[in-house]
């Protein structure tokens, strides 16, 4: 396989360790998709219905805006796409990543973090996201104590 991108997003920074030890281990590049209006930790109160994250949440349709378009997802074959679980799917900000390039003929890994659930409908969730020539799949959640040694033999599996 040609050459291979790690992007995520992280909210608390809990999605950032897991992908830098991912790309070690798939020797990888390493982006990170950044909101252009960072989270605060008052917008990442799930419990509150007003918090912009739960607001967001409920409206499929919302595509938060990136930092930056910088990813060159033309040069890369296989890109692993990391992000926390929110309410059983990625965050939309995932979506606005992935409608921001063309990943057509590209291979989408996705990885993810969670408190306590799997990817539940998050592959369904972002395959709209992308043209029906980019293949969409569930990886692994990486959550506890990762390590290159521990993912290698996942990665080397794609």
């Amino acid at each position: 396989m040609g050459k291979k991108l790690v992007a995520y997003f992280s909210a608390s920074g809990t999605t950032a360790k897991a992908a830098k030890t991912l790309a070690d281990a798939a020797d990888a590049d390493i982006y990170e998709i950044k909101p252009a209006v960072p989270y605060t930790k008052a917008d990442l109160n799930w419990m509150d219905k007003k918090a912009r994250s739960t607001i967001e949440m409920n409206d499929k349709s919302f595509r938060p805006a990136i930092a930056d378009r910088d990813a060159r997802i033309e040069n890369y074959d296989m890109i692993f796409v990391g992000f926390p679980i929110w309410w059983y799917i990625a965050p939309t900000i995932i979506n606005t990543f992935l409608e921001s390039y063309d990943f057509s003929g590209k291979t989408v890994i996705l990885f993810a973090t969670s408190g306590g659930s799997g990817f539940g409908q998050a592959v369904s969730g972002l395959k709209s996201s992308v043209p029906a020539s980019c293949v969409i799949r569930e990886g692994k959640i990486l959550n506890g104590r990762q390590t290159v040694q521990s993912l290698k033999p996942w990665v080397d599996s794609l």
